[in-house]
């Protein structure tokens, strides 16, 4: 196939706004696939996917497609092809390739989506008619237009009965600056406008450019394990032509595989013998980790390499952690065999052994997000049967020790001494939230009250706002969204971008039980919310806790400095109940041999904590 039949493109869309369903459409149009074997959001592979509706893995899918009638001349033309040469391309009857690439709308795997971006030359905006735009939307729309993408505006869900076209088209128009003609109203239920679609991407996306022969490259926008195959890697071919048997080197991790198998997406796999300049599709590398072909990474021949690889390349970190253990002990292997095996597909996730005085063997796991998280652990239970408990989540924080030393730390029981730490570096976010205006007012009060730095207001149309803040991530990866959606009615949508690590005034918080500190539950808190994050924790123990033969404090403490503290009383046998009258000091007597009793019981008693505890502490 000629370059210049060739389009490539992708989809943003808020999560729910209709983009697998408008992908549906695509392929049932093109007859990509047959409609027998076409389902609701045939992209979505996932089982998870398909019940929360949400798009976690991204998929690509090769389209061919004849226009019904005459495409108007493009813009787009090569200007080294004569006149009757370019009248041609456009003629009546000609068949084009369009490549699709159905992204994820969620912030946690934002870097897929950058790099998705990077393998295509335009992009279709889809925005719900009922809802407007949204907050995720805004970034990834951003990103493309830094991208330099051609973006075609599509209003989506106009057979809703309370849906707004009009009134989201403005906000499209604001937004843009395109004219209200080149919004484009479809239906990706009903197939309505969706032919339309296909058109404009014809005409409006450029083919992709011929770039001087510097050797072959080919970027890498996805990976994943398929246990029969080991790993294949998502490509896109930017110079020369990468053949079925190749030997490939990758050239950011300096890895060496074989291409055993190349093809096409349809979207099920399409063997071939080669993939040329400007086409997208799939190689079976034979590797076994997908940490060898990470997303971003650029393939080149091994024996005629490129000079320098495609940018943009970055390995992702982790940013957010948690401890997952089992509540069955004897389920410790189970958990690792799991996490290795689903490690396998998923090159984000990180995980070391961990032990928790109260929750047993369990591991440290590294995310990309909340959501993230949640999604590791339902695979985890699903397909794997395993019955899991997460601690709460939490940051990494970067500490400048004294001696000039950086150290990364993901729990706050791998903070150093005091005197070795010069400052603790927590992550800060670029946060914006896409509110009605009428909400502003309780958005901005729950923002600082999380530590958040206002930046600025600029308004959608009369009735919607985007606010900014500068915020630390900490304080958004607990009960941020949930108290967003409650002071907002659930109108209100938000989206963080990481900025990078800023010095604060964070201390460690720890909790000590019968004056035993106790790993799990320290937390690191900003020193003017401490004393308030203590009293909290110390609280809530005090009602979980159950109560023992002796009375047990439970303390907050910031080094040898207690900040909170709540008592558990002792229960108490009556042991006067014997005694009817008689001399008082008999009383006393009694009385006071408990009270020795209860004091040396204190002193060797142990408090027994059941597991459940922490589980009903994590839940509240």
């Amino acid at each position: 196939m000629e370059t210049d039949k060739i389009r490539n493109f992708c989809i943003i869309a808020h999560i729910d706004h209709g983009k697998s369903t408008l992908a549906d459409r695509f392929l049932e149009i093109t007859k990509t696939i047959e409609k027998r074997e076409l389902k609701e959001q045939t992209l979505d592979t996932m089982e998870l996917e398909r019940e929360r509706g949400i798009t976690i893995k991204l998929q690509p899918a090769r389209m061919t497609w004849t226009p019904s009638h005459q495409i108007p001349n493009s813009k787009y033309q090569d200007t080294n092809k004569s006149e009757t040469q370019n009248s041609k391309i456009e003629t009546l009857g000609s068949k084009f390739v369009l490549n699709l690439i159905d992204t994820p709308g969620h912030v946690d795997f934002s870097y897929e989506v950058s790099r998705s971006l990077a393998a295509v030359e335009g992009a279709l905006l889809v925005v719900d008619a009922s809802q407007g735009i949204e907050a995720q939307t805004l970034s990834t729309l951003y990103a493309a237009i830094e991208a330099d993408l051609t973006i075609i505006p599509v209003v989506n869900k106009i057979d809703l009965p309370h849906a707004e076209p009009e009134k989201v088209t403005e906000e499209i128009v604001n937004l843009l600056g395109c004219k209200k003609e080149e919004v484009i109203y479809t239906s990706g239920k009903t197939g309505a406008g969706v032919q339309e679609v296909l058109e404009a991407i014809i005409e409006k996306v450029p083919p992709p450019q011929k770039n001087p022969d510097n050797g072959p490259r080919a970027l890498i926008f996805d990976s994943f394990y398929d246990p029969y195959k080991g790993v294949m890697v998502y490509v896109r071919v930017f110079n020369g032509t990468l053949k079925k048997g190749d030997k490939l080197k990758l050239m950011a991790e300096g890895n060496f595989a074989e291409a055993i198998e190349i093809g096409y997406l349809k979207p099920k796999l399409n063997p071939t013998a080669e993939l040329k300049d400007g086409e997208i599709g799939y190689i079976v590398t034979g590797l076994k980790e997908t940490k060898k072909a990470r997303v971003g990474d650029t393939i080149t021949l091994a024996k005629n390499p490129a000079q320098k690889p495609l940018e943009g390349y970055k390995k992702v970190k982790p940013f957010v952690y948690a401890g997952i253990y089992t509540t069955v002990g004897d389920d410790f292997p189970l958990l690792r065999e799991a996490l290795e095996k689903l490690s396998l597909s998923d090159s984000s996730l990180e995980f070391e052994p961990e032990n928790s005085q109260a929750l047993g063997f369990g591991f440290r796991c590294g995310f990309l997000g909340l959501l993230h998280l949640e999604i590791v652990k339902e695979r985890l239970e699903r397909e794997f049967g395993l019955s899991l408990i997460t601690t709460a989540p939490s940051v990494s924080y970067e500490i400048k020790k004294t001696n000039g030393e950086i150290l990364e730390i993901s729990s706050p029981s791998e903070l150093p001494e005091k005197t070795e730490i010069k400052e603790i570096r927590e992550p800060f976010t670029k946060l914006e939230v896409v509110t009605p205006a009428n909400y502003i007012g309780n958005i901005m009060e729950l923002v600082q009250s999380k530590r958040g730095v206002y930046k600025n207001t600029s308004y959608l149309d009369e009735n919607r706002a985007v606010i900014s803040y500068e915020c630390p991530l900490s304080e958004i990866v607990t009960d941020f969204y949930d108290r967003l959606k409650s002071v907002t009615s659930g109108y209100a949508s938000v989206n963080y971008e990481l900025t990078g690590y800023r010095a604060e005034d964070l201390v460690k918080v720890d909790i000590l039980i019968n004056s035993e500190p106790f790993d799990t539950l320290s937390i690191i808190a900003h020193r003017t919310f401490a004393q308030k994050q203590g009293d909290k924790l110390t609280k809530k123990l005090k009602e979980l806790i159950p109560r023992q033969n002796f009375k047990i404090p439970i303390q907050a403490a910031i080094g040898g400095k207690i900040i909170s503290r709540e008592d558990i009383p002792a229960y108490r046998k009556d042991v006067t109940a014997k005694l009817y009258g008689g001399d008082v000091t008999r009383k006393r007597k009694l009385l006071e041999k408990q009270k020795k009793g209860k004091e040396k019981m204190k002193m060797v008693g142990k408090v027994e904590i059941p597991s459940d505890t922490f589980i009903k502490l994590l839940k509240d």
